[in-house]
């Protein structure tokens, strides 16, 4: 018996000491509309030190069970230190929300059962061959511009023979593209396939390839136009998720070119394009318009297959609405369709128009704001509502393959046809019978002090799931990993206390008429971008800037990072609702608000001939514009400023998101950066304060030593002008320019530990406390909390936090009486934010920091601010 007793308590002291030793911290996870299987990138911060290597990390359910994950360290604390900073964790979910990531010296994480295998070939004839297990697929480099071939393993032998060929390309190179039309007629595409890369984040688990083409067009006329498909294979899984971002390069209007360049962004003062042409009527008279695009998949299917989709019941704008599944039998060489549409491109007034009582032909916002779904057999309508979930599947009984696009609706027009003449599966980003995608300028007024079309090297980025299967008979819950997918995410606190964004925090109640104060506005946002509604292909993520006289006026195009905002609201809140919206946000601004084009491919030697590089070399070089954003304007593309591009938002989708086209862009203006293409007027005013910011945030993500070196440079010359201007960081002219100067060089002091930036930036909050900037009003003011903020941060002053919450006074608001989905009108919902509000007025102008305003210039006078007030306010425990 003592001899048992003794077995059993080295038993319990060894498994003791075992759990002790495997054990490690721990991080709450939770996957919010979760859906089983679903597949999961999370990005997850470490404050500095916290975490040595993303190898020690392990992913359990909250009941403790371990489920093999994927992890990728995305950067880390360097220069200072070498720990961990950001990583991406994969995971396929299970039944439950709730999670938990163990992370620790010791902890080691369990490997997964099954691995993606796979190819990448780029020799001339080459190209990728992936087996995730269930499927295998092939892209060719001279194939037709998408998947080649697809095998499904239907009888679970592990092998591929031809008669698993469930879906191939079509011929004639036309896999994915983008036609154009003008006065000859429609200019059909062919694709090309340059070049395949796998993306940081890829492994045994998921893997990412980044495969980059382009479209080539029969006339002269018509520029060739680069392409790029991100796709997403899950091992285990027979379903893959696309990204696809298409480039405008057409000739937008018909107006007479100048030889030159705009005053706001010349690079010379030789050739200056006059603004005075508002006479010529080629301006308003569309050339090179978007016929269709789309990406198309040939099935192999018995025939007589049958066609099913998902319709939503009653309103459009009803988020809970049911669904009703329409169903039908491919019959004869009979196409079926689904097709979304929305309101036609409208013409509004401007905010000089609004404001000058202006009178212009507008189009009447009652009308033209309806959307429509709907189910054709041929010329048959079988189906009409108002939405479309956005996915389609076509079975034989045996086997079977689902399409479904993100955004249906949302980023309308979008289309999903199955055409039994030629066994095709079409996707459409702007299908072909909805009519043309034309970019000529619907008046001549001067927008942003510029009269131009610069629609030329716009992109856009569609997100597709495609699913082959063995009759699944439960299709819409893989449609849904992508179509509704999932948002995961750590507690408010883990983000806020990694300090990764400084110190911020957390949301509560305990100071609501501050806390009111931000989502009250991103509320006010989010119920405008439903109800006007500010949807469709090229429009999308963003909002109007303005809100006067009852109307909305002017594109925001994300000054001042208005997607970094909402960004830092879903890491403050845990909202998946600002999820979406931030990375909606991130993906127009660096699509739509960059020129993309043209742009010289980048060489990488991956053909053994010699002649290689020189062919490249005679390729036609890139725009010097190129990275650059435009400026907030009543279109998208009719304005560019030298200093309008915001790329913070960007590189946190890239985090949390693990977007790597984001991380790209931005790239993209970094580069211009260092070309320095404005000579001196790129190193002065707000154009250096946002560079700093912008640049800071790039080397943090890349630890590129070519933007270290440009990045410290500019530091150089924002302390030396410092000294100039009696201690204040910035000019006068650019008062509301405080957030980019305190955030971009507090977070170059937080990596580099800079000891000279610290006192920068302490010398600069004594300025604003004593010479408080008034140019912009409101926008200056209140904009020096976040530095007042940072003073009491570097000296411990308390004279710094007490200023800022003397200022801080004029945001705190009330509270509102209703919900916001009980206001029947944006305007009585203006009405109500306008009560509560303890703003002061303008003394001689609109007001557009108001609490019914958009968030251009909230970012200056709440989002960058409260949040970091806040923080002290708990630090200090004031009430």
């Amino acid at each position: 018996m003592r001899i048992l007793l003794i077995f059993l308590l080295a038993s319990i002291l060894l498994h003791s000491c075992t759990e002790t030793e495997s054990s490690g911290k721990q991080v709450s996870i939770t996957v919010e509309n979760n859906k089983k299987g679903a597949p999961i990138t999370l990005g997850i911060p470490f404050a500095k030190g916290e975490l040595k290597s993303a190898d020690h990390v392990r992913l359990m359910t909250s009941s403790g069970k371990e489920i093999p994950c994927q992890t990728t360290e995305v950067s880390n604390w360097a220069p200072t230190d070498d720990s961990v900073k950001w990583i991406w964790v994969f995971f396929f979910s299970e039944d439950t929300q709730d999670y938990v990531l163990e992370y620790g010296d010791k902890v080691v994480p369990i490997l997964p059962n099954e691995r993606i295998i796979s190819t990448n070939n780029m020799r001339p004839q080459g190209g990728i061959d992936v087996n995730t297990g269930p499927i295998s697929f092939s892209i060719h480099k001279k194939g037709n511009g998408f998947l080649d071939e697809v095998f499904l393993d239907s009888n679970k032998d592990g092998k591929f023979e031809e008669s698993e060929l469930i879906a191939s390309s079509p011929e004639k190179h036309r896999g994915s593209f983008l036609d154009l039309l003008d006065d000859a007629g429609i200019d059909s595409s062919k694709a090309v396939i340059n070049e395949v890369f796998r993306e940081k984040g890829s492994g045994p688990m998921h893997t990412i390839f980044r495969i980059e083409g382009t479209y080539l067009y029969s006339r002269e006329d018509n520029n060739l136009s680069p392409f790029t498909i991100w796709l997403h294979a899950y091992a285990g899984k027979s379903y893959i998720k696309v990204l696809h971002t298409m480039t405008y390069t057409g000739i937008p209007d018909k107006h007479k070119p100048q030889d030159g360049e705009h005053a706001n962004i010349a690079t010379q003062n030789k050739k200056i394009i006059s603004e005075n042409t508002g006479d010529d009527e080629g301006w308003t008279q569309p050339n090179d318009k978007i016929a269709a695009i789309g990406l198309q998949l040939k099935y192999h299917l018995d025939d007589n297959a049958t066609v099913s989709m998902p319709m939503y019941d009653g309103s459009w704008q009803n988020d809970e609405a049911s669904t009703t599944i329409e169903e039908t039998s491919l019959q004869g060489n009979t196409p079926v369709q689904l097709m979304q549409k929305g309101p036609s491109r409208r013409r509004a007034a401007s905010l000089r128009n609004i404001y000058l009582n202006e009178t212009i032909e507008t189009d009447d916002d009652s009308n033209g704001i309806e959307f429509e779904a709907t189910v054709k057999h041929g010329e048959d309508e079988l189906a009409k509502s108002e939405r479309a979930k956005g996915w389609m599947n076509i079975t034989d009984g045996k086997r079977g393959i689902g399409v479904g696009i993100k955004n249906f609706m949302k980023e309308y027009p979008k289309g999903i046809k199955v055409d039994p003449s030629n066994n095709l599966l079409l996707g459409s980003i702007w299908p072909e019978e909805n009519g043309p995608m034309s970019f000529e300028r619907q008046h001549t007024e001067l927008d942003g002090g510029m009269l131009a079309n610069l629609a030329q090297g716009i992109t856009k980025t569609t997100e597709f799931i495609y699913y082959f299967h063995d009759n699944d008979r439960d299709v819409a819950e893989k449609m849904d990993y992508v179509v509704e997918s999932p948002v995961a995410h750590a507690t408010p606190e883990w983000y806020v206390n990694s300090k990764v964004y400084g110190n911020m925090a957390p949301i509560s109640s305990k100071h609501p008429e501050f806390e009111n104060a931000l989502q009250y506005r991103y509320q006010w946002w989010a119920y405008n971008q439903k109800h006007e509604p500010w949807y469709g292909m090229f429009n999308y993520g963003d909002g109007k800037t303005y809100y006067y006289n009852g109307k909305w006026v002017q594109w925001t195009n994300n000054e001042p990072t208005v997607d970094f905002m909402l960004w830092t609201n879903f890491m403050r809140t845990g909202d998946p609702k600002y999820f979406e919206l931030a990375q909606a946000m991130s993906r127009h601004t660096m699509d739509v608000d960059n020129i993309h084009w043209p742009k010289k491919r980048t060489y990488f030697g991956q053909i053994n001939d010699a002649i290689d590089f020189w062919n490249f070399e005679d390729e036609p070089e890139s725009t010097p514009y190129l990275g650059i954003g435009r400026r907030h304007a009543n279109e998208h593309w009719y304005s560019l400023l030298s200093a309008h591009v915001w790329i913070q938002g960007w590189i946190a989708d890239y985090y949390l998101a693990a977007d790597h086209r984001a991380l790209e862009v931005a790239k993209m203006t970094g580069d211009t950066y260092i070309n320095r293409i404005w000579g001196e007027h790129d190193l002065r005013g707000r154009r250096l304060y946002l560079s700093v910011l912008n640049l800071v945030e790039l080397y943090d993500a890349t630890k590129l030593q070519k933007y270290k070196d440009e990045l410290d440079d500019r530091v150089r010359m924002t302390l030396e002008f410092q000294e100039r201007q009696g201690g204040n960081l910035l000019l006068d002219r650019y008062g509301y320019s405080q957030t980019y100067v305190a955030q971009g060089l507090y977070k170059y002091q937080q990596i580099t530990g800079d000891e000279k930036v610290r006192k920068a930036l302490l010398k600069h909050a004594r300025w604003v406390r004593d010479v408080p900037p008034l140019n912009h009003e409101m926008e200056s003011y209140l904009a020096t909390i976040y530095p007042l903020l940072l003073g009491y941060e570097i000296s411990g002053e308390k004279v710094y936090l007490d200023e800022a919450l003397a200022r801080a006074e004029k945001l705190k608001i009330g509270e509102l009486p209703k919900e916001p989905d009980a206001y029947e009108s944006a305007a009585e919902y203006s009405e109500d934010l306008l009560e509560i509000s303890n703003l002061p007025m303008s003394m001689g102008r609109f007001t557009n920091w108001q609490t019914n305003q958009g968030l251009r210039v909230f970012g200056w006078t709440h989002a960058y601010n409260i949040p970091y007030l806040l923080y002290w306010m708990d630090q200090e425990r004031i009430d």
